[in-house]
């Protein structure tokens, strides 16, 4: 007798990786355990303002990127006679004629991540030393000096230079080169000059409701193993919570040929969009696909939808015909039943199944008796079925009963299949069997109907494909069994003692 370790291995590993793919499909797909979550999402409007000259007009504006505490769901723009097109994180609008006050907008929807901002920036920053003329030069010296000697590396000595350039008690030397810079690009100046790298970037705090916001200035400051950001308006190390970093290259938020007197101005709105709205612009946005049902077109997710909840179906009756002792008509007719009492619902399904399986008994014993071949037979029983369906779909339609109409989702050709098989049982078994496999075969699709029906079964299904690893586990297990069945036990019940 062959050893069944293996085949336990076996069934223990797909057990397993049907469990880790779901938590991974958690904790790294961010996919909620239930239905019905919602994610936190910030919709930010940007509007672009300047007067054109009438002459033609070239916007570049930038626009955020994917970091690790917020992800970029969607973008979109109304810029009404102006072509656009995304390129390298920037927008860029373009015209050939514009004359007087333009208004350009910007929408992005971002989702909040539950991973604090990391700041990863894998180009090479250069440092760029200014030179600076009389008297300049020698205030930046002192200023750069002073940090220098306070300090013992590169984010201590940005500490130091920011007291320096913050507070309202300032030195002769910070209000000297305050007159001439602005004090995120002198902070960002005098990094350089100790051979520091850094880099100016803006970003934006997230408050809900807040209207013509301004983006912010902030500094990497980059050392030996790690990055700093600085709020260079507040003068100490940035408040990472809900801060979107809009720029990140150094680069002008807004590089504006053919206009004048522009400006940019921020509004934003929090809101909560429902998970798999949110999870489908991350498919499409992102390459969040991971072998997710989301990345395929919405055709196929609806079909989908409907393929993944037959394996729950075949499990019930594996349990119902294995440990139970059930006896249907078809192995797994009764998935087939439930899947079509999904479309038609319980009641309606229940009714036209009997009907049409009745009807058709009554006809395909009429055949019988003209000695048919099987294929000739089995052709008339699909025809009679399909116009039996048509005959109580045009009659409840005629009587007013609309939910008569829905039982044209029954599989004609299971149906055909089930009657005749039905059938030949009644002529060799008789119609008590045909009874007993019949009412089994409606018992078992009305359990699987109330299984695939319930929310968070489906909801898992088709988000957790792991699902159906574990599910096949469970399904090799019991093909082991080969015990008593629940209901061979009334067999031995006068065996019991009083």
């Amino acid at each position: 007798m062959p050893s069944k370790i293996p085949f336990r291995i076996f069934v223990a590993i797909l057990f397993l990786l049907g469990v880790g793919s779901i938590a991974q499909r958690h904790f790294s797909g961010e996919i909620p355990w239930l239905p019905g979550e919602t994610y936190s999402t910030w919709m930010i409007e940007a509007k672009v303002e300047f007067t054109a000259q009438g002459d033609a007009v070239n916007a570049s504006f930038a626009t955020p990127s994917t970091q690790t505490n917020f992800t970029v769901l969607s973008q979109t723009a109304a810029s009404p006679g102006y072509g656009l097109s995304f390129i390298d994180d920037r927008a860029q609008w373009t015209i050939r004629n514009a004359q007087g006050k333009q208004d350009l907008y910007y929408k992005v929807n971002v989702l909040t991540n539950d991973i604090p901002l990391n700041v990863v920036y894998e180009q090479d920053v250069k440092i760029d030393k200014t030179t600076w003329l009389p008297p300049y030069d020698i205030a930046a010296e002192q200023l750069v000096s002073s940090a220098m000697e306070k300090s013992a590396d590169a984010f201590s000595y940005s500490r130091e230079l920011l007291k320096l350039l913050s507070g309202d008690d300032l030195g002769q030397n910070a209000k000297l080169m305050l007159q001439q810079n602005s004090k995120s690009d002198l902070f960002v100046a005098l990094l350089n000059e100790a051979n520091i790298p850094a880099l100016l970037v803006k970003g934006l705090y997230l408050e809900d409701g807040r209207r013509q916001q301004q983006l912010q200035p902030f500094v990497l400051v980059f050392g030996e193993d790690d990055t700093s950001l600085i709020d260079v308006k507040l003068g100490k190390k940035a408040d990472a919570h809900n801060l979107l970093l809009w720029e990140q290259n150094g680069e002008p938020t807004l590089d504006l040929i053919g206009g004048t007197n522009s400006r940019v101005s921020f509004s934003i709105i929090q809101q909560t969009q429902p998970v798999m709205q949110v999870l489908k612009e991350k498919a499409d946005s992102t390459n969040f696909s991971n072998f997710s049902i989301y990345s395929l077109p919405l055709e196929e997710q609806a079909l989908f939808k409907g393929i993944l909840l037959i394996p729950l179906g075949v499990m019930i009756v594996v349990l119902m015909r294995i440990i139970i002792g059930l006896r249907t008509s078809g192995t797994f007719m009764p998935v087939l039943i439930a899947m079509a009492f999904v479309q038609t619902s319980l009641v309606t399904g229940l009714v036209g199944f009997t009907l049409i399986v009745a009807i058709g008994l009554v006809i395909r014993s009429y055949l019988s008796r003209l000695n048919l071949l099987l294929v000739s037979r089995i052709s008339v029983v699909i025809i009679t079925v399909i116009a039996i369906i048509c005959l109580f779909s045009v009659l409840s339609y005629k009587i007013g009963l609309t939910e008569g109409l829905k039982i044209t989702f029954f599989p004609m050709i299971i149906l055909s299949w089930t009657i005749e098989r039905m059938s030949i049982l009644w002529e060799e078994e008789g119609a008590k069997e045909v009874f007993v496999q019949g009412g089994g075969s409606l018992f078992v699709a009305v359990i699987v109907y109330l299984t695939i029906s319930n929310e968070v079964l489906r909801y898992w299904a088709f988000n957790f494909l792991g699902l159906q690893l574990i599910i096949m586990s469970i399904i090799l297990m019991l093909g082991t069994y080969t015990g008593y069945r629940l209901l061979e036990l009334r067999r031995f019940k006068d065996m019991q003692g009083d």
